[in-house]
């Protein structure tokens, strides 16, 4: 998708903090961080949320949640844990139209969200 934001990173056009790269998903610390960790994890494929996916994609979507828990497990958060969160719409409030997973952690975060 030519103006999606997550594709022009994914291109390479627009820069980020890479934590981990494959041929299938990129992971890159967000740069509007809401905790000390936090991170994204995107798949390649542009899928705009995860209302759209389709069954084709379930295990794609299992192994991008597997890498976002190794990967936090490496930034240290393996002991206390952290927030997976994905994102649907508006109302979920996706401000990106490219299915993507953040992971928070590094602090106590309380719940219902704001």
């Amino acid at each position: 998708m030519t103006n999606c934001l997550f594709c022009k990173i994914i291109a390479g056009e627009i820069p980020s903090s890479k934590l981990y790269e494959d041929d299938e998903m990129l992971v890159f610390h967000d740069i509007n961080k809401m905790s000390p960790v936090h991170f994204l994890v995107i798949p390649k494929k542009h899928i705009e949320n995860l209302l759209v996916l389709e069954e084709a994609d379930s295990a794609l979507v299992g192994r991008l949640f597997c890498k976002a828990k190794e990967i936090a497990k490496e930034q240290g958060c393996e002991e206390k844990g952290g927030r997976f969160v994905i994102n649907a719409k508006t109302d979920g409030g996706q401000t990106v139209d490219h299915l993507h997973i953040h992971f928070l952690g590094g602090r106590g975060l309380g719940w219902p969200p704001g």
